[in-house]
C-alpha cells in the first residue's frame, strides 16, 4: 500500500500553494482536482489586490498557475474525492472505485455553490449519495431522483438512468442534454428529502410529493464536513486555528472552505501555512517512531 505524506484535496489557489510547498520540501503528495484548476479564478474579470501582480485577468492568472505547476513538475490527479476516512495512522481517500492513502490531508475544496436541502445531510448514507459509481449498483431497477449542478457531471446521470428503473432528474444549469428517454425531468426544484430510517421520497417546491428509493447529488464541490465525518464546522465552514489545523489530527484546511474573506491572497497564504503545518506534523510523528 502506497501511503503519501500529504493528500491535497482541491486544485484552486490554496491547493496549488500547498502543493508547491510540499514539492519544495520533498514530500510525497497527491494534488486532487482538475486541469481547469479554479473555475472561480478563470472567470474573474480582474484581480486587483494580489501583491506583485497588478490588475490581472482570471484567464491570464490561470495560465500562470498552470505554467508554474508544469515547471515544478507537479501533476494533478484528476479524481473527485467523495469520501475521506480517518484510519488512525493514515487517511483513506475514496474516488469512485479508487482508493488513495496519505499520512496527512489538506482540505482546499472551496465552498459549496448549492446549499444542502432539508434531509440531504440527515439521510446521507441512508439513501442519499454523492457518488454514482460507488452506489449506483445499489439502485438497479429502483426509482431514484438525481440532482446535478454542472454539465460536466451529467454523464453520471446518464449512467444512473441506465441502471435505475425510473429516474426523476433536476439539472441546476442551462443546456442539459438529458432527454425524456432517459427519465423524467422534474417540473421544479426539490425542496426536501423525506424519510425516517431511509429515503422514502422527495418534495418539490410546489408541494408535489414523489416516492423514490434514493437521491443522488452530482455536485462540483462536496462539503468537507461530508467528506470527512467528525470534522468541526463554524458558520458553515471548516473550523481551523492559525496553523490551519482542524479538530482531526493530521487534517488541515485552507482557502474558501475555512470562511471569509473569499480572497485569492488569503487562500494562497492559508495553503502555505497548511502545508508547513502538515510537514511539521510528519516530522513529529517520525520522531515518535524512533
Amino acid at each position: 500500500m502506497n501511503v503519501a505524506d500529504i493528500a491535497i484535496v482541491g486544485s484552486g489557489p490554496a491547493g496549488i500553494s500547498a502543493a508547491l510547498n510540499a514539492k519544495i520540501r520533498n514530500k510525497s503528495y497527491y494534488l486532487f482536482g482538475t486541469a481547469a484548476l479554479s473555475d472561480k479564478v478563470r472567470r474573474s474579470e480582474c484581480i486587483s489586490n494580489y501583491p506583485g501582480i497588478a490588475d490581472v485577468g482570471g484567464r491570464t492568472l490561470h495560465e500562470m498557475f498552470t505554467g508554474q505547476l508544469s515547471q515544478a513538475g507537479i501533476e494533478i490527479t484528476e479524481k473527485r474525492i467523495t469520501g475521506i476516512y480517518n484510519m488512525g495512522k493514515y487517511f483513506a481517500l475514496l474516488a469512485d472505485q479508487d482508493e488513495f492513502y496519505a499520512k496527512t490531508v489538506i482540505l482546499a475544496t472551496g465552498v459549496e455553490t448549492v446549499r444542502p436541502i432539508p434531509g440531504e445531510r440527515e439521510l446521507l448514507g441512508r439513501g442519499v449519495s454523492y457518488c454514482a459509481t460507488c452506489d449506483g449498483n445499489l439502485y438497479k431497477g429502483k426509482t431514484i431522483a438525481v440532482i446535478c449542478d454542472n454539465a460536466e457531471m451529467e454523464e453520471e446521470a446518464f449512467y444512473l438512468a441506465e441502471l435505475a428503473g425510473k429516474v426523476y432528474y433536476r439539472p441546476l444549469f442551462k443546456g442539459s442534454g438529458f432527454a425524456a428517454g432517459h427519465g423524467e425531468l422534474l417540473s421544479g426544484p426539490v425542496a426536501e428529502i423525506r424519510g425516517e430510517e431511509r429515503v422514502s421520497g422527495i418534495c418539490l417546491k410546489d408541494g408535489t410529493e414523489i416516492s423514490v428509493d434514493g437521491v443522488f447529488f452530482l455536485k462540483e464541490s462536496v462539503s468537507p464536513a461530508v467528506l470527512l465525518r467528525g470534522l468541526d464546522a463554524e458558520d458553515g465552514h471548516v473550523a481551523v486555528n492559525r496553523r490551519m489545523e482542524t479538530n482531526v489530527k493530521g487534517c488541515y484546511a485552507a482557502g474558501d472552505c475555512t470562511g471569509i474573506p473569499y480572497q485569492l491572497a488569503k487562500a494562497v497564504g492559508e495553503g502555505n501555512v497548511a502545508a508547513h503545518s502538515a510537514i511539521k506534523y510528519l516530522a513529529e510523528q517520525a520522531v515518535k517512531k524512533q
